[in-house]
């Protein structure tokens, strides 16, 4: 488990328009993707937690069956992912929590795991590192584990901009590290990704 100085931010809000419903209300094992990846971040400890809303927001705040989470709108989700993950930060801040370092995540990876979120904490306490981040597909990106220091980087982000481009300036200037996650390659955009997964469709 992580310790009581990480948070999390969950990004949820796109309109999932190549896969033609709403992929965080999808079913995987029983549960939403939305609900999964909630009760795994809880699960390993991360507090507080935030979870970026834009298209279906009251379905996707409804489906998560938790408490503790705190739900941020993004007026703007349709501008891309910066601007969630900004929504994020500013939430984030605005609980006034104390926390060290933040993790960020997608709800759309079914195979994020606590064991892999446990990996990555683990490896920025071995380490020191600014940012772990998992390693897929020849990339690294997100799940991610940003020291609070980045935070800034991250509020500046807008439009169809994500955290990559944060990740790989600090892996440039070696204080980044990655754990593998190589199931991470598999995300849902459309309905044949969702088919090979062999996930159900919840009419």
């Amino acid at each position: 488990m992580c310790d009581s100085g990480v948070a999390a931010i969950i990004l949820a809000a796109g309109g999932s328009t190549r896969l033609g419903r709403p992929k965080q209300l999808l079913s995987f094992g029983g549960e939403t993707l939305v609900a999964r990846v909630v009760r795994i971040v809880q699960a390993a400890s991360f507090a507080p937690v935030v979870l970026v809303t834009g298209a279906n927001a009251p379905e996707v705040e409804a489906a998560t069956g938790a408490s503790g989470v705190v739900a941020a709108f993004n007026p703007d989700w349709q501008a891309g992912m910066g601007g969630s993950i900004r929504t994020g930060v500013v939430a984030l801040l605005a609980v006034n929590a104390p926390f060290d370092a933040v993790l960020l995540l997608v709800c759309d990876q079914p195979f994020v795991s606590e064991e892999l979120l446990r990996r990555l904490c683990d490896t920025r306490e071995s380490t020191g590192a600014t940012i772990v981040a998992s390693e897929y597909g020849g990339t690294w990106g997100v799940p991610c584990l940003f020291d609070k220091t980045v935070l800034p980087e991250l509020a500046a982000l807008d439009g169809a901009s994500g955290a990559r481009a944060i990740i790989e300036r600090h892996r440039r200037s070696g204080d980044a590290v990655a754990v593998s996650f190589p199931e991470g390659v598999a995300d849902v955009d459309t309905p044949a990704d969702w088919e090979r997964l062999g996930g159900v469709w919840r009419e």
